[in-house]
Protein backbone atom coordinates (compact mmCIF):
# COMPACT_ATOMS: atom_id res chain seq x y z
CA UNK A 1 0.00 0.00 0.00
CA UNK A 2 1.94 3.07 -1.23
CA UNK A 3 2.11 6.32 0.59
CA UNK A 4 -0.15 8.18 -1.41
CA UNK A 5 -2.89 5.71 -1.52
CA UNK A 6 -3.05 5.31 2.26
CA UNK A 7 -2.97 9.65 2.33
CA UNK A 8 -5.80 9.21 0.09
CA UNK A 9 -7.78 6.77 1.95
CA UNK A 10 -7.15 8.51 5.20
CA UNK A 11 -8.78 12.12 3.45
CA UNK A 12 -11.84 10.26 2.29
CA UNK A 13 -12.84 8.94 5.81
CA UNK A 14 -11.67 11.92 7.47
CA UNK A 15 -14.31 13.54 4.96
CA UNK A 16 -17.53 11.60 6.37
CA UNK A 17 -16.27 11.72 9.98
CA UNK A 18 -15.53 15.25 10.35
CA UNK A 19 -18.41 17.66 11.08
CA UNK A 20 -19.72 19.70 8.39
CA UNK A 21 -20.94 22.56 10.74
CA UNK A 22 -19.58 24.09 13.94
CA UNK A 23 -21.64 22.25 16.79
CA UNK A 24 -22.58 22.78 19.98
CA UNK A 25 -20.46 21.85 23.52
CA UNK A 26 -20.72 19.33 24.88
CA UNK A 27 -20.04 16.91 22.15
CA UNK A 28 -19.78 13.34 22.74
CA UNK A 29 -17.62 10.80 20.38
CA UNK A 30 -19.60 7.94 19.63
CA UNK A 31 -19.35 4.82 17.02
CA UNK A 32 -20.11 6.27 14.07
CA UNK A 33 -17.58 9.56 14.52
CA UNK A 34 -14.84 7.45 15.34
CA UNK A 35 -11.85 5.79 12.27
CA UNK A 36 -9.59 3.46 12.47
CA UNK A 37 -6.97 3.07 9.68
CA UNK A 38 -3.99 0.78 9.83
CA UNK A 39 -0.30 2.88 10.94
CA UNK A 40 3.00 2.25 8.91
CA UNK A 41 3.64 -0.56 11.84
CA UNK A 42 0.51 -1.85 11.43
CA UNK A 43 0.55 -2.49 7.96
CA UNK A 44 4.23 -4.27 8.48
CA UNK A 45 2.81 -6.10 11.20
CA UNK A 46 0.32 -7.45 8.28
CA UNK A 47 2.81 -8.10 6.27
CA UNK A 48 4.78 -10.30 8.47
CA UNK A 49 1.73 -12.15 9.88
CA UNK A 50 0.69 -12.48 5.94
CA UNK A 51 4.50 -14.57 5.32
CA UNK A 52 3.92 -16.17 8.72
CA UNK A 53 0.67 -17.88 6.91
CA UNK A 54 2.20 -18.57 4.11
CA UNK A 55 5.30 -20.24 5.50
CA UNK A 56 2.95 -22.28 7.72
CA UNK A 57 0.67 -23.32 5.36
CA UNK A 58 3.76 -24.19 2.69
CA UNK A 59 5.83 -26.47 5.52
CA UNK A 60 2.47 -27.28 7.15
CA UNK A 61 3.71 -26.59 10.42
CA UNK A 62 0.85 -26.07 12.83
CA UNK A 63 2.39 -24.69 15.88
CA UNK A 64 3.95 -22.17 13.38
CA UNK A 65 0.16 -21.56 11.98
CA UNK A 66 -0.87 -21.24 15.42
CA UNK A 67 1.05 -18.56 16.45
CA UNK A 68 0.15 -16.74 12.97
CA UNK A 69 -3.60 -16.88 13.42
CA UNK A 70 -2.75 -15.27 17.63
CA UNK A 71 -0.87 -12.81 16.26
CA UNK A 72 -3.58 -11.70 13.88
CA UNK A 73 -6.55 -12.29 16.44
CA UNK A 74 -4.29 -9.68 18.66
CA UNK A 75 -3.83 -7.16 15.79
CA UNK A 76 -7.77 -7.29 15.20
CA UNK A 77 -8.52 -6.66 18.68
CA UNK A 78 -5.77 -3.68 18.66
CA UNK A 79 -8.03 -2.55 16.59
CA UNK A 80 -11.37 -2.71 18.36
CA UNK A 81 -9.32 -1.41 21.68
CA UNK A 82 -7.93 1.53 19.72
CA UNK A 83 -11.75 2.45 18.65
CA UNK A 84 -12.66 2.01 21.92
CA UNK A 85 -10.55 4.85 23.54
CA UNK A 86 -12.18 7.24 21.54
CA UNK A 87 -16.18 5.97 22.02
CA UNK A 88 -17.83 7.51 24.33
CA UNK A 89 -15.20 10.50 25.00
CA UNK A 90 -17.05 13.80 25.31
CA UNK A 91 -15.59 17.57 24.10
CA UNK A 92 -17.17 19.25 27.22
CA UNK A 93 -16.14 22.79 26.64
CA UNK A 94 -13.22 25.31 24.56
CA UNK A 95 -12.01 27.91 26.32
CA UNK A 96 -9.06 30.72 26.44
CA UNK A 97 -8.05 34.02 27.70
CA UNK A 98 -8.31 37.19 25.24
CA UNK A 99 -5.09 37.97 23.37
CA UNK A 100 -3.94 41.14 21.41
CA UNK A 101 -3.72 40.28 17.97
CA UNK A 102 -0.96 38.84 16.93
CA UNK A 103 -0.46 36.92 19.96
CA UNK A 104 -0.55 32.75 20.12
CA UNK A 105 -3.84 31.93 21.98
CA UNK A 106 -3.19 29.36 24.42
CA UNK A 107 -6.59 27.00 24.08
CA UNK A 108 -7.71 25.10 26.82
CA UNK A 109 -9.80 22.03 25.88
CA UNK A 110 -12.17 20.08 28.48
CA UNK A 111 -12.82 16.17 28.25
CA UNK A 112 -15.01 14.25 29.91
CA UNK A 113 -15.44 10.00 29.87
CA UNK A 114 -16.65 7.49 31.86
CA UNK A 115 -14.26 5.60 34.14
CA UNK A 116 -15.40 2.12 32.66
CA UNK A 117 -12.20 1.86 30.92
CA UNK A 118 -8.88 3.00 30.71
CA UNK A 119 -8.03 5.77 28.04
CA UNK A 120 -4.44 6.09 27.39
CA UNK A 121 -2.26 7.72 24.63
CA UNK A 122 -5.16 10.29 24.02
CA UNK A 123 -4.18 13.80 21.29
CA UNK A 124 -5.62 16.85 20.51
CA UNK A 125 -5.08 19.13 18.16
CA UNK A 126 -6.28 21.36 15.77
CA UNK A 127 -7.58 19.40 12.00
CA UNK A 128 -4.50 21.69 10.18
CA UNK A 129 -1.67 20.71 12.08
CA UNK A 130 -0.08 17.77 10.53
CA UNK A 131 0.09 16.05 13.63
CA UNK A 132 -1.50 15.82 16.72
CA UNK A 133 1.13 17.24 19.41
CA UNK A 134 -0.60 17.64 22.82
CA UNK A 135 -1.52 15.01 25.05
CA UNK A 136 -5.03 15.23 26.61
CA UNK A 137 -4.41 13.08 30.39
CA UNK A 138 -7.44 11.75 32.55
CA UNK A 139 -7.66 11.77 35.63
CA UNK A 140 -10.58 9.72 37.29
CA UNK A 141 -12.74 10.73 33.89
CA UNK A 142 -11.77 14.08 33.40
CA UNK A 143 -9.03 15.79 31.89
CA UNK A 144 -7.77 18.81 30.15
CA UNK A 145 -5.33 19.96 26.95
CA UNK A 146 -3.78 22.78 25.79
CA UNK A 147 -3.37 23.70 22.53
CA UNK A 148 -1.78 26.84 20.45
CA UNK A 149 -3.68 29.33 18.56
CA UNK A 150 -2.44 31.45 16.34
CA UNK A 151 -4.56 34.94 15.91
CA UNK A 152 -4.61 37.72 13.49
CA UNK A 153 -6.81 40.23 13.26
CA UNK A 154 -9.09 41.47 16.23
CA UNK A 155 -13.26 40.15 17.39
CA UNK A 156 -14.55 36.91 16.86
CA UNK A 157 -12.25 34.19 16.27
CA UNK A 158 -13.86 30.76 15.40
CA UNK A 159 -12.30 27.33 16.74
CA UNK A 160 -11.25 25.52 14.12
CA UNK A 161 -12.17 21.35 14.21
CA UNK A 162 -10.41 19.64 16.52
CA UNK A 163 -8.98 16.30 16.22
CA UNK A 164 -9.17 13.77 19.00
CA UNK A 165 -6.48 10.72 18.17
CA UNK A 166 -4.65 7.95 19.86
CA UNK A 167 -2.59 4.73 18.39
CA UNK A 168 -3.19 2.35 21.68
CA UNK A 169 -2.76 -0.04 22.64
CA UNK A 170 -0.14 -1.33 20.22
CA UNK A 171 0.27 1.23 17.80
CA UNK A 172 -0.91 -1.05 14.97
CA UNK A 173 -3.70 1.49 14.29
CA UNK A 174 -4.59 5.18 14.45
CA UNK A 175 -8.30 5.93 15.43
CA UNK A 176 -9.07 9.34 15.34
CA UNK A 177 -12.23 11.49 15.83
CA UNK A 178 -13.23 15.26 14.59
CA UNK A 179 -14.77 18.25 16.70
CA UNK A 180 -16.18 21.18 15.20
CA UNK A 181 -16.55 23.93 18.40
CA UNK A 182 -19.35 26.54 18.20
CA UNK A 183 -17.49 28.53 20.71
CA UNK A 184 -15.85 31.62 18.94
CA UNK A 185 -12.58 33.18 21.43
CA UNK A 186 -12.39 36.51 21.47
CA UNK A 187 -9.57 38.37 20.58
CA UNK A 188 -8.47 42.29 21.27
CA UNK A 189 -7.02 44.80 19.26
CA UNK A 190 -3.07 44.74 18.76
CA UNK A 191 -2.06 48.18 20.69
CA UNK A 192 -0.39 51.03 18.98
CA UNK A 193 3.88 50.07 19.45
CA UNK A 194 4.06 53.71 20.08
CA UNK A 195 2.20 56.97 20.83
CA UNK A 196 1.24 59.74 22.40
CA UNK A 197 1.14 59.60 26.53
CA UNK A 198 -2.26 59.35 28.08
CA UNK A 199 -4.69 62.44 27.95
CA UNK A 200 -4.79 64.64 30.68
CA UNK A 201 -7.30 63.89 33.23
CA UNK A 202 -10.49 65.64 34.46
CA UNK A 203 -12.06 65.76 37.54
CA UNK A 204 -10.82 66.10 41.74
CA UNK A 205 -7.02 66.62 42.04
CA UNK A 206 -6.76 66.21 45.58
CA UNK A 207 -5.37 62.80 45.63
CA UNK A 208 -1.91 62.68 43.62
CA UNK A 209 1.26 59.86 42.85
CA UNK A 210 4.40 60.61 42.24
CA UNK A 211 5.56 59.59 38.97
CA UNK A 212 7.92 61.01 36.34
CA UNK A 213 5.57 61.41 33.45
CA UNK A 214 3.29 63.94 35.54
CA UNK A 215 2.23 67.82 35.26
CA UNK A 216 3.53 69.58 38.23
CA UNK A 217 6.92 69.54 39.87
CA UNK A 218 6.66 68.18 43.01
CA UNK A 219 10.72 68.17 44.26
CA UNK A 220 14.49 67.61 43.00
CA UNK A 221 16.16 64.29 43.31
CA UNK A 222 19.02 62.34 42.73
CA UNK A 223 19.21 60.12 39.51
CA UNK A 224 18.80 56.68 39.36
CA UNK A 225 19.44 54.88 36.38
CA UNK A 226 16.57 54.17 34.15
CA UNK A 227 15.22 57.68 34.42
CA UNK A 228 14.44 59.48 31.42
CA UNK A 229 16.30 62.18 29.97
CA UNK A 230 13.59 64.79 29.61
CA UNK A 231 13.36 64.80 33.49
CA UNK A 232 17.00 65.45 34.42
CA UNK A 233 17.28 68.71 35.55
CA UNK A 234 20.32 70.26 33.66
CA UNK A 235 21.37 73.91 35.59
CA UNK A 236 20.77 72.62 39.26
CA UNK A 237 22.80 68.92 38.20
CA UNK A 238 25.83 71.36 36.50
CA UNK A 239 25.92 73.44 40.27
CA UNK A 240 26.09 70.59 42.11
CA UNK A 241 27.67 68.68 40.01
CA UNK A 242 25.68 65.14 39.94
CA UNK A 243 22.40 64.84 37.57
CA UNK A 244 19.53 65.70 39.20
CA UNK A 245 16.28 64.91 38.13
CA UNK A 246 12.60 66.70 38.93
CA UNK A 247 10.02 64.14 40.25
CA UNK A 248 6.54 65.27 39.41
CA UNK A 249 2.96 64.56 40.76
CA UNK A 250 -0.23 63.28 39.14
CA UNK A 251 -3.53 63.45 40.30
CA UNK A 252 -4.66 60.42 40.64
CA UNK A 253 -8.17 61.54 41.34
CA UNK A 254 -8.73 63.08 37.88
CA UNK A 255 -10.41 60.79 35.23
CA UNK A 256 -9.25 59.92 32.08
CA UNK A 257 -11.00 60.58 29.09
CA UNK A 258 -10.79 57.92 26.32
CA UNK A 259 -12.71 59.30 23.39
CA UNK A 260 -12.87 58.78 19.50
CA UNK A 261 -14.14 61.95 18.79
CA UNK A 262 -10.86 62.78 20.28
CA UNK A 263 -8.66 61.15 17.50
CA UNK A 264 -10.54 62.18 14.54
CA UNK A 265 -7.15 62.76 12.44
CA UNK A 266 -6.22 58.97 12.72
CA UNK A 267 -7.18 56.10 10.18
CA UNK A 268 -9.98 54.37 11.96
CA UNK A 269 -7.61 50.70 12.82
CA UNK A 270 -4.83 53.02 14.16
CA UNK A 271 -7.68 54.75 16.41
CA UNK A 272 -8.30 51.55 17.57
CA UNK A 273 -5.10 50.65 18.50
CA UNK A 274 -4.06 53.78 20.24
CA UNK A 275 -7.48 53.56 22.42
CA UNK A 276 -6.51 49.61 23.26
CA UNK A 277 -2.70 50.95 23.78
CA UNK A 278 -3.81 53.97 26.34
CA UNK A 279 -6.40 51.75 28.07
CA UNK A 280 -3.01 48.89 28.88
CA UNK A 281 -1.01 52.44 30.04
CA UNK A 282 -4.05 53.78 32.41
CA UNK A 283 -4.38 49.86 33.96
CA UNK A 284 -0.80 50.20 34.86
CA UNK A 285 -0.41 53.54 35.72
CA UNK A 286 -3.45 52.52 38.72
CA UNK A 287 -5.86 55.56 36.62
CA UNK A 288 -9.72 55.44 36.76
CA UNK A 289 -11.30 56.00 32.98
CA UNK A 290 -13.18 55.99 30.91
CA UNK A 291 -14.10 54.71 26.87
CA UNK A 292 -16.29 56.71 24.80
CA UNK A 293 -17.17 55.18 21.56
CA UNK A 294 -19.63 55.85 18.17
CA UNK A 295 -22.88 54.45 18.62
CA UNK A 296 -22.43 52.49 22.39
CA UNK A 297 -22.68 54.18 25.94
CA UNK A 298 -19.86 55.09 27.56
CA UNK A 299 -18.18 52.84 29.74
CA UNK A 300 -16.38 53.86 33.08
CA UNK A 301 -15.41 55.63 34.78
CA UNK A 302 -13.74 52.97 36.30
CA UNK A 303 -10.18 50.36 36.35
CA UNK A 304 -9.00 46.70 37.31
CA UNK A 305 -9.46 43.97 35.05
CA UNK A 306 -13.27 44.15 34.79
CA UNK A 307 -12.92 47.27 33.02
CA UNK A 308 -10.63 46.73 31.05
CA UNK A 309 -11.66 43.46 29.80
CA UNK A 310 -15.36 45.20 29.02
CA UNK A 311 -13.16 48.59 27.20
CA UNK A 312 -10.90 46.07 25.21
CA UNK A 313 -14.17 44.06 24.12
CA UNK A 314 -15.85 47.01 22.63
CA UNK A 315 -12.78 48.26 20.73
CA UNK A 316 -12.39 44.91 19.39
CA UNK A 317 -16.13 44.26 18.20
CA UNK A 318 -16.21 47.74 16.56
CA UNK A 319 -16.71 47.19 13.12
CA UNK A 320 -13.90 46.86 10.29
CA UNK A 321 -13.70 50.11 8.34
Amino acid sequence: MTAAWRASLRNRAAALARPRHPESLPARLDRHRVYVLPTRFGLFYAVLLLAMLLGALNYNNNPALLLALLLAGTGLASLVAAHLQLTGLEIVAVEAEAVAAGQPMSVRVHAKAAVDRARRGLQVAFAQAPVPTTVLHLDQGRGEADLSLPTQQRGWLDVPRLTVATTRPLGLARAWAYVWPESPLLVYPAPEAAGPPLPEGRGDRADSRLQPAGEDVHHLRAYRPGDARRAIAWKPSARRDQLIVREYEQPQGAEIALDWRSLRALPYEQRIARLARWVDEAERAGRRYFLALPGQPILGPAHGPHHRHACLRALALMPHG
